[in-house]
């Protein structure tokens, strides 16, 4: 059976108007000849409410006593017996009186929607449990009556019922939600303007953040790239230094100006300083920005940049917020930094936000190191300084005399300064040209390429070989400080690999999408094939990328054994980072054999409950046969006994014994069969538009004469059925009825139109079957009570059940008014299409 749909009408108040819009949607449905009833709306005493409910046909409600007084309730059974096509219930929130079967009348709408039924309902937005704490912060009142915010949002409809605090405290000055005795002191306590702004206000952003989860579920469906504006969301760009939680605090301000305001907080790791940051600093930030409401993500990309952008444009970000550069004016000869780039490449869609700080200028207190060994600019720069600057320096002395160890540490100086910007390289040239220029310029005999005295020989060899061991030290340490840096992220992700592996949370799809946020990809996809010489298939994709057929089309693709791979798309990955990569691959390859595994052991259950049965069908064979075939051998060999002369009344008996003994034998082996069929899915139904009168009769051949009655109405509607299921199904429920029912109580078999569907009933007045045991009762080999084992073995109402659902109907079991159990057999009308199978598939006919 289709679950029902629920619609819900939000309010920021009671008096808003939701009762009254839930009823003209009522009136209009029933003008365009829907089924709708009124099960449960409360009017309180207010005019144009009442009136509304006229021309609706109201379920009569039920009167439950609790502490010597009677309070009216929604009646849950009569609404599922009437089975309309929509039912109004109010206040969704509302607690049920003690002694009703569910606690909370949203309990009851969830039975009504798992029974097919369609809910209309209403609630204000004080009455969602996320919510409690907020609306008595505002009103100063604590709202017992609550419902989870997920019965909410799972709503297929949400419709927000808004009205200003002023026209609704000028409706409740007129008496239209209030008796006048309570207007005064409404109006100045909860009803105060602030109190009801407030209440406006959360309800306004809790349905605006529905429509924006809508929003992003379609743009990931129609695979939109280009921002939309729709909401503010601002992405707050983190470096791990000490100025990001001063960031984040901005980033919220910002958000708190708009409508819906979102905070999104990204740490990109690469291999430069940036990713030295502080763990201790990052989790500090972390909490900061999930206590303000915000979210915190953590991804690797080696152009920062670039890496940002990309982030806030797949985010669909309208604002980005970054700190003021913390690199001295000096530094700027490097680049212009992060700041200046995102602002430049933002284009039109993305505001960027510059913020200061206490940290600005006071240097980036991180390693710079941007590649393998270090940064193109910072080797350009090393170059420079080593190329042109012994001769600059040469050019300066040359105006002033500070001596040859001055000269020499001035020189030394400038090599070190070279090895500290470009590292090796750049160092041992400007060791090399400086200790020329010494020689030359500045070391006796000068301007010739000789050194006098040998002391001199040793100062300048001395020169060069702290020039060297400096920048072997420079490199070497830009070097362990790239290592680290890689290492640090490297290790934060595999944590969260082994994390999720010992948790067993990650699904596949989850995961495939952090590998495409982590490397900033366009699309990820796992794909496998069953040999060498077999198409590639996808087990799992997101993104919004191209399709990708087969690894060789991925701009990425990391090899999981011998027929599986993990395809990227959006940019080619430097080796280095294909160590995650692969760890990553290695870990989809997991998810997707725990989630077969877990559906091979759902068919080994599956197999273990076909097992279980047909042990059962052979302890029914073992022991149930055995009784009948015994008394009719009994009867048999007494008749043929040529030692006793029988009366005919005594042969008489002894043949009606043997006619019922084989009648059940052939009852028995015939529930045994379908249910056989049954369990294997062998059961093909040959549907076909029959008139109910046809077939119901002919079930009733079984039961003695006087035992039931029948009330099918010619004017039925034909009903799309096969009939020899029909036949053994309505069979089986009559002789189940006729077995509990007291003599002189006649079983009712009755059939009924309702919308789409044809209903058959069966009626006792036996002693009825407790609520928790109403499912149980339709499993195989169940018994209900103290029924003896000559009662059978339990499979009527299985084989009936299933004969059932096979013609895509349903069979449930209700209490019959005044005691008794009624069997409601649900079938589909002639000219009516097939609901989908529960398995996904269509409804199969024979041919």
């Amino acid at each position: 059976m289709a679950r029902g749909k629920l619609r819900i009408h939000l309010g920021a108040a009671p008096g808003v108007g939701k009762t009254y819009a839930m009823l003209s949607e009522a009136h209009r449905r029933v003008g365009r000849g829907t089924d709708c009833v009124v099960a449960f709306v409360e009017h309180h005493g207010r005019p144009r409410t009442e009136v509304m409910l006229h021309g609706l046909e109201q379920v009569p409600r039920k009167e439950l006593e609790y502490r010597g007084a009677l309070f009216p309730e929604m009646d849950l059974d009569a609404v599922l017996a009437r089975r309309p096509q929509v039912a109004l219930v109010d206040e969704l929130a509302h607690t049920n009186v003690p002694g009703s079967r569910n606690a909370k009348r949203w309990q009851d709408v969830e039975e009504l929607l798992a029974a097919g039924i369609d809910v209309v309902s209403t609630v204000d937005i004080q009455h969602l449990e996320s919510l409690g704490d907020v609306v008595e912060s505002i009103t100063g009142v604590r709202q017992q009556e609550t419902v989870p915010d997920e019965v909410v949002r799972r709503a297929d409809q949400v419709e927000l019922v808004d009205m200003t605090p002023q026209a609704l405290r000028r409706r409740m000055a007129h008496g239209n939600v209030y008796q006048p005795d309570k207007v005064d002191a409404a109006l100045s306590n909860y009803f105060r303007p602030g109190n009801l702004t407030a209440l406006r206000e959360l309800a306004l952003l809790w349905v605006a953040d529905r429509v924006d989860a809508h929003l992003t579920q379609y743009r990931s469906e129609h695979r939109v790239s280009r921002i939309w504006g729709s909401r503010e969301r601002i992405v707050v760009g983190l470096t791990g230094g000490p100025e990001g939680r001063t960031l984040i605090r901005r980033g919220a301000r910002l958000a708190e100006k708009g409508a819906g305001g979102e905070v999104l907080a990204v740490y990109i790791a690469r291999s430069d300083g940036l990713t030295a940051a502080s763990p201790k600093e990052l989790a500090l930030q972390r909490t900061l920005v999930e206590d303000l409401g915000g979210t915190f993500h953590h991804v690797v990309g080696d152009d920062i940049p670039a890496a940002l952008l990309a982030f806030a444009r797949g985010v669909n970000a309208t604002q980005i917020v970054l700190g003021s550069s913390r690199r001295k004016t000096w530094q700027y000869v490097f680049g212009p930094g992060v700041g200046a780039t995102v602002a430049r490449e933002s284009g039109p869609d993305l505001d960027v936000h510059i913020v200061t700080h206490g940290e600005v200028a006071k240097g980036r207190g991180l390693p710079v190191a941007r590649s393998a060994r270090l940064g193109r600019s910072r080797r350009v720069w090393g170059w420079i300084t080593g190329v042109a600057g012994p001769p600059l320096l040469t050019a300066l002395l040359s105006a002033v005399d500070l001596g040859l160890a001055n000269d020499m540490l001035l020189f030394l100086a400038l090599t070190v300064a070279a090895a500290l910007l470009g590292g090796l390289l750049p160092a041992l040239a400007s060791a090399a040209l400086g200790s020329l220029l010494l020689n030359y310029f500045y070391t006796p005999p000068l301007h010739r390429w000789t050194i006098a005295d040998p002391k001199n020989i040793v100062a300048i060899v001395i020169f060069v070989a702290v020039g060297v061991a400096v920048a072997s030290v420079v490199d070497l340490a830009a070097r362990r400080t790239h290592q680290a840096a890689r290492l640090r992220a490297e290790s934060e992700i595999l944590s969260f690999l082994a994390g999720n592996v010992l948790r067993g949370e990650t699904g596949l799809e989850d995961l495939l999408e952090r590998v495409r946020e982590t490397f900033a990809m366009e699309s990820a996809a796992l794909l496998e094939r069953a040999s060498d010489v077999e198409p590639w298939t996808c087990a799992g994709r997101v993104g919004r990328g191209r399709p990708v057929e087969r690894p060789d089309q991925a701009d990425v693709d990391m090899p999981v054994g011998d027929h599986m791979a993990l395809a990227l798309t959006g940019r080619v990955l430097p080796a280095e980072d294909r160590r995650v990569l692969a760890a990553f691959a290695a870990q989809a390859a997991v998810v997707l054999d725990r989630r077969r595994l877990r559906e091979e052991a759902d068919r080994a259950r599956a197999l273990a409950e076909g097992n279980r049965i047909r042990t059962a069908l052979l302890a029914a064979v073992s022991h149930d046969l055995r009784t009948p075939l015994a008394g009719i051998k009994a009867a048999v060999t007494s008749l043929r006994s040529e030692d006793v002369q029988w009366s005919e009344e005594d042969r008489a008996e002894l043949l009606e014994g043997i006619e019922k003994g084989a009648d059940r034998l052939d009852h028995l082996v015939g529930n045994l069969l379908d249910m056989s069929r049954l369990q294997t899915g062998t059961v093909t139904p040959l549907i076909r538009e029959i008139d109910l009168d046809e077939v119901v009769p002919m079930a009733l051949g079984g039961v003695p004469d006087g035992s039931a009655c029948l009330d099918v109405p010619e004017t039925l509607p034909m009903a799309a059925v096969d009939p020899g299921l029909l036949e053994r199904a309505v069979a089986n429920l009559v002789e189940n009825a006729v077995k509990y029912s007291p003599p002189g109580a006649p079983v009712l078999v009755a059939a009924s139109a309702l919308a789409d569907r044809v209903e058959v009933r069966v009626v006792d007045r036996g002693p009825g079957v407790p609520d928790e045991a109403k499912d149980r009762i339709f499993e195989p080999f169940q018994r209900h009570g103290d029924a003896p084992r000559g009662a059978g073995v339990g499979l009527g109402l299985a084989v009936a059940r299933g004969f059932a659902e096979a013609m895509g109907g349903t069979l449930n079991a209700e209490d019959t008014p005044g005691g008794g159990l009624t069997m409601v057999l649900s079938l589909r009308a002639a000219g009516t299409r097939p609901e989908p199978h529960p398995t996904g598939e269509p409804e199969r006919q024979a041919s």
